[in-house]
């Protein structure tokens, strides 16, 4: 599967644990936690299928405090990349940064 080719191949991922996994014709989930190589962790859960698609990428820190969020839960309808959007601080912001492809891209950029 593409997600784990990805995982395998990037430089910042030092480990990955699949927590939960599912795949069928039409979709699949996942769910699984990243160690970075600065030790902190993605927290990730994607679902998809021929109808829909909900993603959540939650970054902490090696302590466990939180960092950033990104997701597309259906809150949020005033910003303009709605339903996608990130959470930074105690701030809710626009966000096209979507897939796990597009968070590890921004990490790699700030660790």
């Amino acid at each position: 599967m593409e997600v784990f080719s990805l995982l395998d191949s990037s430089p910042i991922v030092l480990t990955y644990r699949i927590v939960d996994f599912k795949y069928w014709e039409t979709g699949s989930y996942v769910k699984m936690q990243i160690v970075l190589i600065d030790n902190s962790v993605l927290h990730v859960r994607e679902y998809n299928d021929e109808f829909e698609r909900n993603y959540s990428f939650h970054w902490q820190n090696s302590q466990g405090a939180f960092l950033m969020r990104w997701d597309n839960a259906p809150h949020h309808r005033h910003l303009k990349t709605y339903p996608n959007h990130m959470h930074r601080n105690d701030l809710i912001e626009e966000s096209d940064v979507i897939t796990l492809k597009d968070v590890l891209k921004y990490i790699t950029s700030c660790i």
